[in-house]
């Protein structure tokens, strides 16, 4: 198994000759995507969906249907590779099994409508990781790793550090760490080491590129 940070919310995941990469957006290499299976995508936004990116491969590209939508109309030559998912359900790729988790991003501001996103949950031969999306929504089971967002226009450290001990995963992989600076970014880390750490919830935030 290889678990690869790729840029704020984009992951590569390598299992037992299955590769799968989730959320590819503005900020992680559009090569992110080379020579994968499947790319999976939790919502809209183009922090995670970039049309272009999905151009570069030929792999098959699960998501919900408000994603779906944009891409007919983005890259309609994407289309026919598309898998539209419902919150809840439950797929495979090759070697590895997911379930889409949750069904609305998190609350920006009350006047600003909710858009929807799932997370996915990935079993990688019993080992199980978690990637929320834009959400603070469990997956509802225990989990092995947390892809555990940092910092968004959404989010406080407090509600990072609840939802990491609400999930209780042992290791947390910060993700969606470009809304701030360096120093910023140390701040988090701080406070997440601090909180999850002593409870033996292990947390690292990792370079572009480089493995769990």
């Amino acid at each position: 198994m290889r678990i690869t940070k790729l840029g704020h919310a984009g992951i590569r995941i390598e299992h037992d000759g299955t590769t799968v990469v989730l959320d590819p957006g503005v900020f992680t290499d559009p090569g992110a995507v080379d020579g994968a299976d499947a790319v999976l995508v939790t919502h809209e936004h183009p922090d995670h969906y970039v049309a272009d990116t999905l151009r570069r491969t030929d792999a098959a590209v699960h998501t919900i249907e408000g994603v779906a939508a944009h891409v007919r109309t983005d890259a309609p030559d994407v289309a026919e590779r598309l898998h539209v998912v419902a919150p809840g359900e439950s797929f495979g790729v090759g070697s590895i099994s997911v379930r889409a988790v949750g069904e609305l991003h998190a609350v920006i501001h009350p006047e600003l409508p909710r858009i929807t996103n799932s997370g996915y949950l990935l079993d990688l031969g019993g080992t199980k990781v978690f990637h929320p999306g834009d959400a603070l929504t469990g997956p509802g089971e225990p989990i092995d790793l947390l892809l555990l967002p940092v910092s968004a226009p959404w989010l406080r450290v407090g509600e990072a550090v609840d939802f990491a001990r609400e999930v209780g995963a042992p290791r947390n992989l910060a993700i969606h760490d470009r809304v701030y600076s360096d120093a910023g970014l140390g701040i988090v880390d701080g406070h997440l080491q601090r909180f999850l750490e002593p409870a033996g919830q292990a947390y690292a935030r990792l370079p572009d590129g480089a493995d769990l």
